[in-house]
């Protein structure tokens, strides 16, 4: 299969899971072809679309929490970023992804700590 008609499979089945989650694709068009890009040459190597910004341990238990789209397992941190770590996924109520800020996990661990304190 070639890769512009899988970037197009992921995105309809993609969009299947973000959307009821809050999420949409980023309106950076560019950044999401890219990214899907890089997913479908993941998935050829790797056998599943990881997300292309997060190393991979080896730990099945690990990578797989970062399989495409994997808000499931982050959503805690992404919802307080308002987007995935990569930008590929943001809140449906974000109009300019370049304004939001990155937080790292060990800042996000932190600063929930603290909240919990």
């Amino acid at each position: 299969m070639d890769t512009e008609k899988r970037m197009q499979q992921f995105r309809t089945m993609f969009q299947r899971v973000i959307d009821p989650l809050g999420y949409k694709f980023s309106p950076d068009t560019e950044l999401v072809d890219f990214l899907l890009e890089q997913e479908v040459m993941l998935e050829k190597e790797k056998g599943s679309p990881y997300c292309p910004c997060q190393g991979l341990t080896g730990e099945r238990e690990h990578d797989m929490q970062l399989v495409c789209p994997c808000i499931p397992f982050h959503r805690e941190h992404f919802d307080a970023m308002k987007r995935c770590w990569c930008g590929l996924y943001v809140h449906k109520d974000v109009d300019d992804p370049d304004s939001l800020v990155q937080i790292s996990k060990k800042e996000f661990e932190a600063s929930r700590d603290k909240g919990q304190a």
